[in-house]
This record gives structure tokens, C-alpha cells and sequence, in this order.
């Protein structure tokens, strides 16, 4: 006993979890994050924008896309002031970033049975403390300001008296600017690296966990990895549906920017409408989110519209395909969890475990996935000058609806998922009692 006792000692003091390996998985995610920004942006358009603010535009969304925080700020005159104010994770670069820091993290602890708690809290300091670097440094790069010539917000200098006293307000031009509140940045972005570095403990069948956590990965780990299974190949097929939209329908620029910025963000949302949930939001002004037409035109009323099944159906009726596509995958991740999960599991339990790990999948797509944005101008602070000069765009969930639908749907799909694996061979669960 005490000869494999020293035996493990030594294995754990020969596991590589030094700096260099956590500097590879940090370096390796950054760079994930950093590409997929900018060749969004780039297919946005954006390397044209004003002042050489390409790089800062780059590094502002890779830092939104760690749970950072970008503030927006303006000043067009004396009088005028420039209210902005943004909220959005771009959910391509996110899982990006992530899928790559979560696999250099799990690399080192692979071929391990049980790791101590001492060790992993050890292991995740390291790439922690690298991480903390590059949020100051991409903190420091995501600031610049935009200066725009009052013409463009006034118009071409042919209009009225009104519009020629307005502009005389403006000024000579009309700055715009964004930059990174560093706390909030570090606190959001260390607070991203422990979810991804925990779920993806939860989620690998060999990484180690501590001794006292061993007797939870049966019940846990089917379910989490049934559910990041379901985002990817949702993701998946939503990446194959854009690359077909991009050759049948032309506008390959615009179909890549959507892919690269926020593909996640649309499939995960049109994932919860197939479940049967909602969403409230508008879209005003001359801007609005990367989106397909029929979500645009629900979306761009006067007052708060309502994205559902029902209203999406209305402007497309293949829009009903999504129920279809949904019920697929959600079964197909019950029986994946099923097959993963001890042969002495109940189908009830089964069930139970799916409908939470199902709702708490819902509740984080609700959370990552909402928009908030919105930019105008005021005088002396009162009120929207308005005339094209301010957009509002926004879109969230009816939260306590989608868990409850989401927790119901993962009952049902649960317990037919376990009979559907009842008839299969569990390779990773224990053979019952009666079997011979």
C-alpha cells in the first residue's frame, strides 16, 4: 500500500504542470481569439475605419469576448453629448478562446485517476495568473477614439437653416470613442477562466478529480458532456447552414463576418426557440445586429416585439424546421448522457439529470446570448436629437419562461433517452447485477 502510495507521489511530481504549459495554453487560446476577431472584422468591413483603429477595435472584442467590460463615450460639441452604451459577448471568439484554453488545461492531467485539490488549485493558478496578464495588456491596446466630420451627422450641407444651426452645434467634428475599464475586465475575465477551466473538468471523462469529488463525476459528468455536445454540434450545423447561405445567396463577406463574430449567439438562440421559448427585443435605427432578414423584421418594430416560434413562422413557414431539428438534438444528447451514465442509473434519474443540466444550459445561452446596445445624441443632456442619429438594438430572453419549458423538455427527452440506451452496450458504466 505504501509502495503505491509513493508510486502516485511520483507520478504526480512528473506531471508537467509548470509555466511553460500554462503559458502554451494561454498563448494558444489568446491567438485563437485574436484571429477569429479580426478576420470577422475584417469581413465586417472594419479594416477602413477612421484613425487606424483596426488593431483596438480587434483587441476591444477579444476582450468582450472574455466577459470584459468596454465602455463607449462621445463628444459632439459644446452642447451635444454622445450617449453609447454596449453589452454583447461575440460567441464565436468566446468559444474559440475557450475550446483551446480548456484543452491546454486538460493536456497535462490526462492518463490521471485522481488528482489532489492542492494540485489542480496549483495548476489552474499558474494559467490564472498568465491569463490576468493578457487582460491588462489587451486592456490597455482596446482604447481609441473615432473623430467624424459633423457632415456625416448633419448631412450634405444642402439642408435648411435648421440643419446649418444644428451643425454649427456640432462643431467642426464629432468624436466617438471606446476603451476597457481594466477592473471590471480582470475581475469578468478571471471569473470566464475559472467557468471554462471548471466546466471542463466537469465535461472530460479523463481528466482527474479530487478524491472527495470522485463519487460526483457518474451523476455530473454524462449530463455536462451530453450538454456541451449539444452546443458544438448545434454550432456545427449552424457553421454548415451559413457556408450553404454564403454560396446559394451571394453576400459571402457579410455570411463570413456573422460566422466568425457571432454564429453561436444566432444557433443557440434559434436552439431555445425550437424548444418552444421566447424572446422580447427591437431593433431601431439604421443599425442592427448580424441577423438573418426574418429575425430583422420581427425584431424592427416601434415598440418591443416578441421572437417566438410562432412570430419567426409568420415571416418564414420553414422556420417550423427548427422544432424538428431541435427535438433531434436534444435526444440525441439524452442518449449520449444515457450511454455515458452507470448501467444501475433509473430512466427517472436519467430524466432528473438531463432536465437540469438542460436548464442550466438554457440559462447560460440566456445570459451569454442577450444584446444590449444603443447610441444617440442629446442637447444639454436632455432627450434624442434623433433624425438618424441614434439606433437602439436589443434582445433577451423571457427567462423564468425558457427554464421551465427547458426543464420539461429534459424530463420527457431524459427518460427516452435512457430506454432508447437500454438496449446498448455500456462501455463506460457498470454492468448490472443480473447480467451474467
Amino acid at each position: 500500500m505504501n509502495v503505491r502510495a509513493s508510486n502516485d507521489r511520483k507520478s504526480a511530481a512528473r506531471a508537467p504542470h509548470g509555466w511553460r504549459d500554462a503559458l502554451a495554453a494561454v498563448l494558444a487560446g489568446t491567438l485563437a481569439m485574436l484571429v477569429t476577431a479580426a478576420l470577422g472584422l475584417w469581413a465586417a468591413g472594419a479594416t477602413g475605419l477612421p484613425g487606424g483603429g483596426f488593431p483596438q477595435v480587434v483587441a476591444a472584442v477579444v476582450v468582450m469576448a472574455a466577459g470584459g467590460s468596454v465602455g463607449l463615450a462621445g463628444d459632439a460639441g459644446s452642447l451635444v453629448g454622445a450617449q453609447a452604451g454596449l453589452s454583447v459577448l461575440p460567441l464565436s471568439v468566446t468559444l474559440a478562446g475557450a475550446l483551446l484554453i480548456a484543452h491546454g488545461f486538460l493536456r497535462p492531467l490526462r492518463h490521471r485517476a485522481v488528482a489532489g485539490g492542492r494540485e489542480l488549485a496549483g495548476w489552474a493558478g499558474r494559467v490564472a495568473a498568465l491569463w490576468a496578464v493578457v487582460l491588462v495588456v489587451l486592456s490597455l491596446v482596446a482604447r481609441h477614439t473615432f473623430t467624424l466630420p459633423a457632415e456625416n451627422l448633419t448631412g450634405n450641407g444642402t439642408g435648411d437653416g435648421a440643419e446649418d444651426a444644428f451643425g454649427d452645434v456640432l462643431g467642426d467634428s464629432a468624436r466617438i470613442g471606446f476603451r476597457a475599464d481594466l477592473p471590471p475586465t480582470l475581475l469578468l475575465g478571471l471569473l470566464w477562466l475559472a467557468g471554462v477551466l471548471v466546466l471542463a473538468l466537469l465535461v472530460s471523462r479523463r481528466a482527474p478529480l479530487p478524491p472527495r469529488l470522485v463519487r460526483f463525476q457518474e451523476t455530473v459528468r454524462p449530463a455536462a458532456s451530453a450538454m456541451v455536445a449539444l452546443l458544438l454540434v448545434s454550432v456545427a450545423l449552424g457553421a454548415v447552414a451559413g457556408l450553404v447561405v454564403m454560396v446559394v445567396r451571394g453576400h459571402p463577406a457579410q455570411t463570413l463576418a456573422v460566422i466568425l463574430l457571432g454564429l453561436p449567439n444566432l444557433v443557440w438562440l434559434a436552439l431555445t426557440v425550437g424548444l418552444g421559448a421566447s424572446w422580447e427585443g427591437k431593433v431601431q435605427g439604421p443599425f442592427g445586429l448580424p441577423m438573418p432578414q426574418v429575425l430583422d423584421s420581427v425584431l424592427r418594430t416601434p415598440d418591443l416585439s416578441t421572437v417566438d416560434l410562432r412570430t419567426l413562422a409568420a415571416q418564414d413557414g420553414r422556420v417550423w424546421w427548427l422544432l424538428v431539428v431541435t427535438v433531434l438534438l436534444v435526444l440525441g444528447a439524452a442518449f449520449l448522457m444515457a450511454v455515458r451514465s452507470p448501467a444501475r442509473t433509473r430512466p427517472w434519474q436519467h430524466a432528473l439529470h438531463l432536465a437540469v443540466a438542460l436548464a442550466l444550459t438554457v440559462l447560460l445561452i440566456g445570459l451569454t446570448a442577450a444584446v444590449s446596445a444603443r447610441y444617440g445624441l442629446s442637447l444639454l443632456g436632455i432627450g434624442d436629437l434623433g433624425g438618424g442619429l441614434g439606433g437602439e438594438v436589443s434582445l433577451r430572453p423571457r427567462l423564468w419562461t425558457v427554464l421551465g419549458i427547458a426543464f420539461l423538455w429534459g424530463l420527457a427527452a431524459g427518460f427516452l433517452g435512457a430506454l432508447a440506451a437500454s438496449r446498448v452496450h455500456r462501455r463506460h458504466g457498470e454492468v448490472p447485477p443480473d447480467t451474467p
